[in-house]
């Protein structure tokens, strides 16, 4: 193909001086897959892209700043872990098709990364024998609410922190049921499920979708109707990055009152914590669908110098005022001791900033900067419990988590709706029967390979303490905390049956639906990841018609 007979010459002559800037680096192959890549973006697209308004490459001095940019993860960044050929950040739509066509013609993989909370690092990192290039959307963040319709447009780049923050500009009786961290793009985010404060109440983020633009492995942008209804099933809750490229959701806003409550009570070990919690696991799916009531598990001092014991720490969300909480509270939990003085009467938008840990009287346009206040090295895993813990098996919890450094549990409550909608709703399963769910988190600062087997060895062990209190045939997990113990894809070419082993436990008879999808709208697998949604059979390693040469 001879480009400069395609190209007028001002930009034929750009892209020579890019070629010579690429020349100068030792990294030949690199060089190469940069420039066709670029290239080949401007030949797909209406208008023409500066290099430096788009793309950023290792030999850029803001590459490293870029790719940490919205990485929580400090493990997925370390020297020793690949990273991309370069970072192309789409400023429209048609961007994002090129993106696919050109990833499909230069011959390379893609990671689309819409926030970068990703637990293992999959939007931004690959374990895969193959260059890759990021597709970054975080410039795709147009909101548009219509309160008319209940409904909202967002782009994927947006994060659920901004969404909140423009559907409350709009109304003060309109929300989200999404995500507490305010910093998840909404475009990942609601690909898992998206569990919140109002689950409970209205279910997930994926159970609130009306519609959605994806690009699809052909570089097609279809909407609902022209993806389908199994399409549009498999991207909510299915994981992200097996089917395509989401570029926006229409969500469904669901009523919130113009008053809600919060309160964070901790109880300590020496404060009867064990067996406060042994009752919140017998009341916590069943209490009123309005009350959502989570238990952030931590060490901390005690009150006896250089001793640690364990903190349980209820931190909830009321859809509606303090003294009908307390009613509740009195009749269905009276072991929390719950009091007037610990209720706080808020607005739901301020009820997202209190959840999600910002001090108090910070205004809500802290939204809109869409950063993460959390990055660590960090193992995280998951379980969904269906029987409550003994609490023997509570103490013997304890006993490890003062083993460790700085760990941390959340358990987050289940019922009211969630129970009340079908496994196969939708592509997460985990519905009827889960009293909670488990996130596991051990965090550390060194860097160091030893400090990071030491925890990662104790969170495994922690995970096969708790496997006999657990979810059983499958043990569950939940696809948004990615945990690659559960097994691995291999270069794009895992057996149906090899992923199966995590594919059930994320998806549980789901993941069949989702691999018949999967093979019918991708059946060459270019969108694929070490965890990602396998066809039924591989036809080629690589899909395309075209190549650069």
């Amino acid at each position: 193909m001879e480009f400069h007979k395609l190209l007028p010459l001002p930009s034929l002559i750009f892209m020579l001086s890019v070629a010579l800037m690429f020349s100068s680096s030792s990294f030949a192959v690199s060089e190469i897959v940069q420039d066709k890549f670029f290239q080949c973006i401007n030949l797909n697209s209406e208008l023409y892209i500066p290099f430096s308004t788009a793309f950023v490459t290792p030999n850029n001095a803001s590459f490293s700043s870029v790719l940490q940019s919205t990485a929580q993860n400090l493990r997925c960044l370390l020297p020793s872990v690949a990273k991309p050929e370069l970072i192309f950040t789409p400023l429209v739509e048609s961007h994002v098709q090129a993106a696919v066509i050109c990833a499909k013609e230069v011959g390379i993989q893609i990671r689309i990364r819409s926030g970068g909370h990703d637990y293992e690092g999959l939007s931004y990192i690959s374990d895969l024998d193959s260059p890759f290039v990021i597709v970054d959307l975080g410039k795709l963040r147009a909101i548009s609410v219509d309160i008319d319709d209940n409904s909202a447009w967002v782009q994927a780049g947006a994060t659920i922190g901004e969404v909140y923050y423009r559907i409350s500009q709009k109304s003060k009786t309109h929300g989200f049921p999404a995500g507490l961290c305010t910093s998840l793009g909404i475009g990942g985010h609601i690909t898992g499920g998206a569990y919140g404060t109002m689950m409970r109440k209205f279910g997930l983020g994926a159970d609130n979708v009306l519609d959605a633009r994806i690009v699809d492995a052909e570089g097609r942008i279809l909407d609902r109707q022209s993806m389908g209804e199994d399409l549009f099933w498999a991207i909510r809750g299915g994981g992200g990055a097996s089917f395509g490229i989401i570029l926006s959701w229409k969500i469904k806003l669901v009523p919130v009152p113009s008053t809600v409550t919060v309160f964070t009570v901790p109880k300590t070990l020496e404060q009867g914590a064990t067996k406060i919690l042994y009752k919140w696991q017998q009341v916590a799916d069943k209490l009123d669908e309005d009350l959502f009531i989570r238990v952030i598990i931590q060490t901390v001092d005690a009150a006896q110098k250089g001793d640690r014991t364990i903190q349980t720490t209820y931190n909830a969300l009321f859809l509606g005022g303090a003294s009908r909480l307390l009613q509740f509270m009195n009749q269905s939990f009276p072991e929390l001791g719950l009091m007037r003085k610990d209720c706080t009467e808020m607005s739901w938008i301020q009820s997202i900033l209190y959840i999600a840990g910002y001090p108090s009287n910070t205004p809500p346009e802290v939204l809109l900067q869409g950063k993460s206040m959390f990055k660590n090295y960090f193992k995280a895993k998951s379980d969904f419990v269906r029987e409550p813990i003994p609490e023997d098996g509570l103490e013997g919890l304890w006993k490890r988590l003062l083993e460790e450094d700085s760990p941390l549990m959340i358990f987050n409550p289940y019922g009211g709706m969630m129970s009340k909608i079908s496994e196969s709703e939708t592509p997460f399963p985990h519905r009827k029967g889960v009293i909670y769910k488990i996130q596991y988190l051990t965090l550390w600062q060194d860097a160091g390979n030893e400090t990071a087997s030491k925890h990662t060895d104790w969170i495994r062990k922690l995970y096969n303490y708790m496997a006999s209190y657990a979810s059983m045939f499958p043990r569950e997990a939940y696809v948004n905390y990615r945990d690659l113990d559960l097994g691995m894809n291999k270069d794009g070419n895992t057996s149906f049956i090899q992923a199966s082993v995590w594919g059930s436990k994320y998806f549980k008879n789901n993941f069949n639906r989702l691999v018949r999808i999967k093979s019918k709208v991708d059946p060459d697998n270019f969108f694929r990841h070490e965890q990602s949604i396998p066809p039924m059979a591989l036809t080629s390693k690589r899909s395309g018609t075209r190549r650069i040469n």
